[in-house]
C-alpha cells in the first residue's frame, strides 16, 4: 500500500508529520538506499527499507494504544500452561508486539487496554496511579443495602501471594482488607442482583473475592471503564486504536 513518506515517518513515531517534512528537506530521509528530499512522496509501506539519519525505521516502532473488549474465555497472559485462547489472538491485524496493561481474569469480560509503550504500562500498573476500573457483576441472591455498605467500607479477603520462603514458591494466601469501593445496586430480584462496582485496586480476583466475602456468587462479570475510558458500544472480541486525546488523558493521569 503506497503512503506519503511524512506520514509514514508519523506513523512510525519518527516525528509529528510536520517535524518528518522538515526531516525529508534536511536529507535526514533515505528510501531503498537513496535520499529523498521532495515531501509528499509516496511509499510502499510494505516493501520500502526507511532511514532517519542512518536508522531504520518501521511501523512495528509505532507506539499503539488499544482498546479490547475481551471475551470470557480468554486469558491476558501471552502464554500459558494450559494453552488456553489469549487475547492477543484476537489483534491479528496489529504488526506491534504488545502487552495488556493489567489483566482481566479467564472468566471476566470487557475492556482491557493493551500498548508497547512501556513507560505507560508501567505507570498505570503501578500502586501509586492506580485509576477507577468499573465493573458491572451480576451475583446470585438480593443484595442488601448493609451488604453493599461493608463492600463500601472495604471486605476482608484471601490475598494470594508467592512465598518467597519456600523454594517451590508455592502459592500462600494472606489475609488482606480492600480499600474503600465505590457501589450501587442497579436492579435485584428474588435470585440475582446487578451491581456496578468501582475500585481502585486490582488485585487476583479480587471482585470476585469482594462478592463471596459479603455472601453472594459472581455469575456475570464485565469491565465497562478505566478512568474516563468507557467500552460503550465496542462489540465484544473487537477493538480500536484510542484516539490522541485518550492517550494523552492515560499519560496525565
Amino acid at each position: 500500500m503506497e503512503i506519503r513518506l511524512q506520514k509514514y515517518l508519523a506513523e512510525c513515531g519518527v516525528a509529528s508529520r510536520r517535524a518528518s517534512e522538515k526531516l525529508i528537506n534536511e536529507g535526514c530521509v533515505y528510501v531503498n538506499g537513496e535520499k529523498v528530499i521532495e515531501v509528499g512522496t509516496k511509499i510502499d509501506e510494505d516493501s520500502a527499507v526507511v532511514t532517519v539519519n542512518g536508522k531504520v525505521v518501521s511501523l512495528e516502532d509505532r507506539k499503539v494504544y488499544i482498546m479490547l473488549n475481551k471475551p470470557k474465555g480468554y486469558v491476558s497472559t501471552a502464554k500459558e500452561q494450559f494453552d488456553r485462547p489469549a487475547v492477543l489472538d484476537l489483534l491479528k491485524d496489529v504488526k506491534q508486539r504488545v502487552v495488556p496493561i493489567g489483566r482481566l481474569d479467564f472468566d471476566t469480560s470487557g475492556l482491557l487496554l493493551l500498548t508497547n509503550d512501556g513507560d505507560l504500562v508501567y505507570k498505570l500498573t503501578h500502586p501509586k496511579h492506580n485509576i477507577d476500573k468499573i465493573y458491572i457483576a451480576k451475583v446470585t441472591g438480593k443484595m442488601l443495602n448493609s451488604e453493599v455498605q461493608r463492600l463500601k467500607d472495604g471486605v476482608v479477603i484471601d490475598e494470594e501471594k508467592p512465598d518467597q520462603t519456600n523454594k517451590s514458591y508455592a502459592t500462600v494466601c494472606k489475609p488482606y482488607k480492600t480499600v474503600p469501593a465505590k457501589v450501587r445496586i442497579i436492579r435485584t430480584d428474588d435470585s440475582t442482583s446487578l451491581v456496578q462496582i468501582s475500585l481502585r485496586e486490582g488485585k487476583n480476583r479480587q471482585v470476585r473475592k469482594m462478592f463471596d466475602a459479603v455472601g453472594h456468587k459472581v455469575l456475570l462479570l464485565r469491565r465497562v471503564a478505566v478512568g474516563d475510558l468507557k467500552l460503550e458500544n465496542l462489540e465484544q472480541g473487537q477493538y480500536r486504536y484510542l484516539t490522541d486525546e485518550e492517550v494523552d488523558y492515560l499519560k496525565n493521569l
